[in-house]
């Protein structure tokens, strides 16, 4: 089945999107009216170009207004269609959307429209070309795909079809499933799009804030079942309008959008077997956990990690055999050092300082899981090899990183890369990773939720806006079912922000901070007073608010307030933080104790910002 994307969907000027589209991979275009026009090019050098680039112009919209008008204005819009249609044979279209009419002096009716639309279906025949009706969801009287299929069905022409956009489907509130009884033959065209629920005007919604399939809160994947459920087997096809998207880069959000559709399209041919036209590809590969996590680092910064890492009760367990790098554990963690000349880590060290560069992560199966990710679009990494060193696959993540892939097929990496591997002190108590924290750009958080939603499956919480001192933090957590491995996602919109800052400091590192878990948070505090961990001090302010909200005995809250926990809970639990000072770099770690409970402490992030902020200026660091 043939991808397209409507240009108005990515930015920049008409070459631009054309060129970030071929290279995403669609096969075809919708070309948008308003980015034909402001090409400087002829119809048919715009036709030329899109060929040349290996795509079709599978089809010209938007005509706009053009049913159930009074004479004079029918005959203008007649005149209209036929100009429109010159400009299509120029470009070499064969397919013209005709969207519900908006016009003040439309004067409705399902007849009516049958008429007008039949003779539109005379004059597009005799030309060779082809017309599809859409229903607008704000449309001045058909705003409803059920009632447009009635007058394609009353306009009884074979060139007159029906086009269906999920938004104006969804967006309504209409049941997808009223498409299966619409022959497969008379759906013309499918346009594609998700939306957050917002409640707000349908047309202000739909020009602003449209997303890929995959990244807002409509069933996309129920809608493509009942079209795909018809025989339809035309072009998918993405209309986007969105705000966040038109200030991003043009290959970026081509991929994004042809990434979101293999996905979709893969979950429909999961849902319904017997669709046809989905991409052959494994499912997606659950993540069982995080293997190991890697530093980039040189000279003191290096100290400067290793005595961190000593605090929270790191032992060095083992070096690799050929090459610069350490292994340091605790209970299952495993944290890899690399101070390796030459190779991907120290060109990431070149380029973010002491950084997290690598993540390996348990998977069931490793070559499935590459080869899911390389037909959604990710690029496959790998590096020369020493002698003796385990091929594990591996693919390029976002910002920067790289995601080893490990299954049982691996699990002697450890034994035979590293030399005979020590057990250290008894630790902390650290247990396993608990989540990693990602800071991007806010308008890439879409794209990042995206890429480990239809890679891996995991499921996105709703976004939270984190209060710090001098701005927002947009903040999303995406997680695997059981939780064994979760990514909380913060979005930037300053750099005055702590995310921020440390964004532009560390030149777009993608990691700001590792969040262990314990069993036990008192035991653990009273580990890491040993080893001289420095914790995030609190202020006495914080823990009166606490004595306030919650049912806290006093010893208890003497003891939280001693180790400088931070302390939530919801329905299913508590939930204990504690945080590391930062690092010269912004970088710091966390603590967390969780039973069933599943955020993050959202409640908590504004006074831990304020107080990591304290700290930082008060170090001579950069006052924000």
């Amino acid at each position: 089945m043939k991808t397209s994307i409507a240009t108005v969907s990515v930015p920049g000027s008409l070459d631009e999107k054309l060129q970030a589209i071929a290279k995403a991979g669609f096969d075809g275009i919708e070309i948008f009216e308003q980015d034909f026009i402001a090409d400087t090019g002829s119809p048919r050098d715009v036709g030329n170009r899109v060929r040349d680039l290996g795509l079709d112009i599978a089809l010209f919209q938007p005509i706009r207004d053009f049913e159930c008008l009074p004479a004079p204005l029918r005959t203008k819009a007649f005149d209209r269609a036929e100009r429109k249609f010159d400009l299509m044979q120029e470009l070499g279209c064969g397919l013209a959307l005709f969207c519900s009419s908006c016009h003040p002096q439309a004067m409705g009716g399902i007849d009516r429209a049958a008429a007008d639309f039949h003779e539109l279906g005379e004059r597009a025949a005799a030309r060779g070309l082809k017309v599809g009706y859409e229903a607008l969801a704000w449309g001045r009287h058909i705003n409803d795909h059920r009632d447009a299929w009635e007058i394609v069905r009353r306009a009884d022409h074979a060139n007159i079809g029906l086009i269906l956009d999920s938004f104006h489907t969804l967006g309504r509130g209409i049941d997808p499933e009223s498409i299966r009884a619409i022959p497969g033959d008379k759906i013309f065209f499918v346009q594609l799009a998700d939306a957050p629920k917002i409640e707000m005007d349908l047309l202000y919604w739909s020009r602003h804030f449209r997303n890929m399939p995959g990244e807002g809160d409509l069933d996309v994947t129920r809608f493509l079942q009942a079209v795909m459920a018809t025989g339809y087997s035309g072009p998918l096809s993405l209309e986007i309008f969105n705000d966040q998207f038109r200030g991003g880069l043009p290959r970026i959000i081509a991929a994004d959008g042809h990434r979101s559709l293999m996905h979709l399209m893969d979950q429909v041919r999961r849902a319904e077997p017997q669709a046809a036209g989905a991409a052959q590809m494994p499912a997606p590969v659950r993540i069982a956990g995080t293997e190991f996590i890697e530093f980039t680092t040189r000279g003191p910064e290096g100290d400067s990690l290793r005595q961190s890492l000593t605090a929270l009760g790191f032992s060095r367990t083992a070096k690799h055999v050929a090459k610069a790098l350490e292994l340091w554990q605790q209970g299952d963690l495993r944290i890899v050092v690399n101070q390796e000349q030459g190779d991907y880590a120290s060109s990431a060290y070149n380029m973010h300082g002491t950084s997290i560069c690598d993540i390996g992560l348990r998977v069931a199966d490793a070559p499935d899981a590459v080869t899911r990710a390389t037909t959604l679009g990710a690029v496959p990494f790998s590096q020369p090899l020493t002698q003796g060193q385990l091929d594990i696959p591996a693919i390029r993540g976002l910002g920067g990183s790289i995601l080893h892939l490990i299954d049982d097929r691996h699990s002697a990496v450890w034994e035979r890369e590293f030399n005979t591997q020590r057990n250290g002190p008894a630790g902390a108590g650290l247990t396993h990773v608990d989540h990693i924290a990602q800071t991007m750009t806010y308008g890439e958080m879409l794209s990042w939720s995206l890429f480990y939603s239809s890679l891996f499956g995991m499921s996105r919480a709703p976004m939270v806006d984190v209060v710090d001192p001098d701005g927002l933090t947009r903040s999303q957590a995406v997680e695997t079912t059981d939780g064994a491995f979760r990514i909380t996602l913060n979005g930037a919109e300053t750099h005055r922000t702590l995310a921020g800052s440390f964004l532009a400091d560390s030149f777009g590192a993608p990691v700001q901070h590792l969040a262990f878990a314990c069993d036990d948070i008192f035991v653990t505090a009273q580990a890491l007073h040993k080893n001289g961990f420095a914790p995030l001090v609190m202020p006495q302010n914080y823990y009166r608010d606490l004595a306030a909200r919650f049912q806290i005995s006093a010893p208890d809250l003497e003891r939280i307030q001693a180790a400088n926990v931070l302390y939530d809970e919801d329905e299913t639990g508590p939930y204990y933080q504690i945080y590391s000072q930062p690092l010269d770099n912004g970088f710091f770690f966390e603590i967390v104790q969780r039973q069933q409970y599943r955020g993050y402490g959202a409640a908590n992030a504004p006074f831990r910002i304020a107080a990591q902020k304290r700290l930082m200026r008060a170090k001579g660091m950069p006052r924000l």
